[in-house]
């Protein structure tokens, strides 16, 4: 397993998959399956036609074919993957299949650009995909890219045609509809209906700026500049964007974090990793037309913010109180690029608040002042929540851990005073235990990992030493790494938790990687009650190698608790369960495409007896009587039930006036719920949803530091933790 955690191995603790570098030297061998006596002047059956075509992007008369250092980069990634990736997955017509299907999701994911002819004219490729890429065969891969080409052109063009035609022009009171998601719908049959679908997706754009109160002019100058930017992109794709599509389709095939990176992707991932480029703190990824955010960095701009949200979606960025740029459309690198600045900087976001209906692009603007991440910032900090609890006054001490840090920059200058988040946490136990708290709560919430040394380390601050977690490798091979503190190993002596009292972990949706591996080992040693929402799942081992084109972003080992079971597209399901506010359907492992499944081995320690079963369902009574009165909880389960309702829609009117209607409904119930909540605990009632983030900005200019006794979520969570006290001392 040292082959794995090298000098520049990050895992699966890194943040949802952030990862360095592991180098390994390739020569190119004979797969054992699939034609090997294929000449490298392959010409498979049925592709001819397709094969010998000119390759030519009309758009700017520039030729796409791939180049040497493409066609090696091909050869190098298809025997990383045969040799190397953790699942070591037949080289057959089946894994063949899965990248013709996802080439083609990854150019057009909502079917509205290849006609079905397309599809069926490329279709003898569908077997034949695997078959190519061994021999570095990668002109079939481009011709489709170019039919893309062609069709978006053709789109682009018709868009202009209509906005150039007059926005007047447009029949906003149509009793058609249009499919929100066409993922699976059926590819457009005849160049008619696909223009007719085409139109539609017209009439959308419009009524989603006039539900924007757009004027008719503002519409026509938004979407000119909107679809004409989209017709200059078309003119820059080069060959390396047409090889890093393709072969991603291939690398992906595999598992949604095995990836090549382009060298200028390459050089965007290095500076993300460094992190000495300052930004707004957010993890950003495309989805269709739109950028959507992933995962707020903790400490950032955003996260500070409490305005933007995990898959909400940004439509246009302002450079210093400049002109708003409308980025639908645009390549996520281009995206990044604006959104990136000097420290100190503002930078305006107009986004959809994922909290939306579907349908409903109601935006807002948020502007943010750039910054870089700081230490300090991400550090562990404790409070004291005090409560009334059975008529008696408790105090529970309160450990916010935003991510599992450690500088390395300290520890390798040997720095006696380095900071991690386990030295932290340690003194912040103590200052608790001076306080004479009844019991001590770990915030693990958006905690999306951070170091393994640390998430280990941190298990052996309340459990003796131990198995902390598994990691097999793609040869299946185990090892089992311990709980040994550094400071344990440094002075050579026995282990021992500094602290053994009542201990309550609280996750949520976002917490993953080294807090799944923290909170799976607490809850597998029977050490700690596990409460509030399914974590993300994500349960892999990512290395970077670096190629001389680009780099290979590849899963090498997969992470198991003690118990046998994988973090892996289940993450941790919590002992008491919670009401999300973030969607489940957006957000987790188990929703990526290809995402690895959940399996186990055999468990590194012997079953022990849990003590929480007796007590468990007498602590579930206890918690679901507290929450079905709790003015929070009731908001938080009606909230998640309303947008489970609305999500369920599957069309859009393209009507206006109706289209107003859902929106004044949506608005209106959204209302309903934030103003039932307010008046069961004596607030002023909002007159309009808009009058909720003006509040929410007021209290973070006068709170600096979030006040616990307001979040709903650590109060209960407290409370549980003291019927488990009382509990136990009958």
């Amino acid at each position: 397993m040292k082959n794995i955690f090298t000098k520049k191995t990050l895992s699966s603790v890194c943040a949802f998959g952030f990862t360095s570098a592991l180098l390994l030297s390739l020569g190119l061998s004979t797969a054992n399956t699939f034609a090997d006596t294929l000449p490298s002047t392959v010409t498979p059956k049925n592709t001819e036609s397709i094969t010998d075509k000119k390759v030519t992007n009309e758009v700017n008369s520039k030729t796409l074919a791939p180049d040497e250092d493409q066609i090696i980069t091909s050869l190098n990634i298809f025997e990383i993957l045969r040799r190397h990736h953790y699942l070591k997955l037949p080289i057959d017509a089946k894994q063949s299949e899965i990248v013709f299907d996802s080439y083609f999701k990854s150019l057009d994911p909502q079917r509205s650009f290849f006609l079905q002819s397309d599809i069926d004219e490329f279709a003898p490729l569908r077997t034949e995909f695997f078959r190519l890429l061994r021999y570095g065969q990668l002109k079939q891969g481009y011709t489709i890219y170019q039919r893309y080409l062609d069709r978006m052109q053709e789109r682009t063009n018709f868009l202009i045609a209509k906005v150039n035609n007059g926005i007047d022009k447009v029949d906003i009171n149509s009793d058609e509809t249009i499919l929100i998601d066409r993922e699976k719908a059926p590819w457009p049959q005849s160049a008619a209906e696909q223009k007719d679908l085409w139109n539609k997706q017209f009439i959308d754009d419009v009524l989603r700026l006039k539900l924007a109160n757009k004027t008719d002019e503002e519409i026509k100058s938004q979407l000119s500049k909107r679809y004409n930017n989209q017709l200059k992109r078309l003119k820059q794709i080069s060959s390396e964007d047409v090889f890093q599509t393709y072969i991603n389709a291939f690398a992906s095939s595999y598992d949604p974090h095995t990836e090549y990176m382009s060298p200028e992707t390459a050089e965007n991932f290095d500076i993300n990793m460094s992190l000495s480029l300052e930004g707004i703190g957010a993890v950003l990824q495309s989805d269709n037309d739109y950028v959507k955010i992933v995962r707020l960095v903790p400490a950032g701009p955003a996260a500070k913010s409490k305005q933007i949200a995990p898959a909400d979606r940004i439509v246009s960025v302002s450079q210093d109180n400049g002109e708003m740029v409308d980025v639908i459309g645009l390549r996520l690198d281009e995206v990044v690029k604006k959104i990136r600045g000097p420290k100190g900087s503002k930078v305006e976001l107009e986004i959809i608040p994922a909290s939306n209906a579907p349908g409903d692009l109601t935006t807002k603007k948020v502007t943010l002042v750039r910054d870089a991440i700081k230490l300090e910032d991400q550090a562990a900090k404790k409070s004291v929540l005090t409560l009334d609890h059975q008529g008696k006054s408790h105090k529970v001490g309160i450990i916010d851990l935003p991510t599992f840090y450690l500088d390395f920059k300290g520890i390798k200058n040997n720095k006696k005073d380095y900071r991690s988040s386990v030295r932290d946490i340690k003194k912040l136990i103590a200052e608790l235990q001076k306080d004479k708290v009844d019991g001590i709560i770990i915030d693990l919430r958006n905690n999306g990992g951070g170091s393994l040394q640390e998430a280990t380390d941190l298990i052996g601050l309340f459990l003796p030493m131990g198995p902390a977690v598994q990691v097999r490798d793609s040869n299946g091979q185990i090892a089992v790494l311990d709980d040994v503190s550094a400071a344990n190993k440094e002075a050579n002596t026995v282990q021992k938790p500094i602290y053994t009292g009542p201990l309550i972990i609280l996750v949520n949706r976002l917490s993953a990687s080294a807090s799944e591996i923290f909170a799976g080992a607490m809850q597998d040693y029977n050490r700690a009650l596990i409460v509030g929402g399914q974590t993300f799942g994500k349960g892999t081992v990512q290395s970077v190698l670096p190629l001389k084109h680009g780099e290979f972003k590849l899963t090498v080992a997969k992470f198991y608790r003690v118990s046998g079971q994988s973090t892996q597209n289940k993450g941790v399901v919590p002992d008491i369960d919670y009401p999300a506010i973030i969607d489940t359907d957006q957000i987790g492992e188990n929703i990526l495409p290809q995402a690895m499944p959940w399996d186990t081995i055999p468990a590194a320690i012997k079953p022990k007896t849990n003590p929480f079963v007796s007590v468990l369902p007498k602590l579930q009574q206890a918690h679901d009587t507290r929450v079905s009165n709790s003015p929070d909880f009731v908001y938080y389960k009606e909230r998640a039930a309303l947008v489970k309702k609305l999500s369920e829609e599957k069309t859009l009117s393209l009507n206006l006036e109706k289209r107003q209607q859902q929106k004044a409904q949506s608005e209106k119930d959204f209302l309903a719920l934030e103003n039932t909540r307010r008046a069961a605990k004596g607030d002023k009632p909002l007159a309009k949803l808009d009058d909720l983030e003006k509040e929410i900005n007021e209290q973070l200019e006068k709170d600096q530091v979030p006040q616990p006794e307001k979040d709903g979520y650590l109060v209960e969570t407290a409370n549980i933790l003291l019927d488990y006290i009382d509990t136990t001392k009958k």
